[in-house]
C-alpha cells in the first residue's frame, strides 16, 4: 500500500492464464471510488537485460474486483517467457522488479492544460 497525495493506492500483481499462455499482470488500485480515481494517473515499468516494458493508465477503484480489471487487461501484462528473460540467470526463477510513479492531474484553468504532480 502506498500513500501519495493523502490517498492510498495498492499495487496488485498476479499470475493467470491468458488463453493457453501463462502471464503476469500488475496494476494500481485506488482506495476510493472511480470518480476520485480519475484524478490520478500512474506508470509501471518492469525490465532487465537491456529491455523494459512500460504501462501508463488511470488507477482502478478498489471497488472494482480484481477479476474485472484482469479480464479487461487494464494493466501491465507480461508474458511468462518475457518475465523470465527480464529475471536473467537460467530463466527458471522469477525475479522481477516493478517500479512506478503516481501523479495527480491538476488542470490549470488559465491554459486548460494538465500539470502533473509526481509521487514515486
Amino acid at each position: 500500500v502506498f500513500n501519495c497525495f493523502g490517498q492510498c493506492f495498492c499495487l496488485h500483481f498476479e499470475a493467470f492464464q491468458l488463453g493457453t499462455a501463462p502471464v503476469y499482470m500488475a496494476f494500481l488500485r485506488f482506495m476510493g471510488d472511480e470518480m476520485e480515481a480519475r484524478n490520478y494517473s500512474y506508470s509501471l515499468e518492469v525490465g532487465g537485460n537491456g529491455r523494459k516494458l512500460t504501462w501508463e493508465g488511470t488507477p482502478r477503484s478498489i471497488r472494482d474486483s480484481h477479476r474485472k480489471v484482469r479480464d479487461s487487461h487494464d494493466g501491465l501484462v507480461i508474458q511468462r517467457n518475457m518475465a523470465l528473460f527480464f529475471s536473467g540467470g537460467d530463466r527458471k526463477e522469477l525475479k522481477l522488479r516493478v517500479t512506478g510513479r503516481i501523479w495527480k492531474e491538476q488542470h490549470n484553468p488559465d491554459e486548460g492544460a494538465c500539470i502533473p504532480n509526481l509521487c514515486s
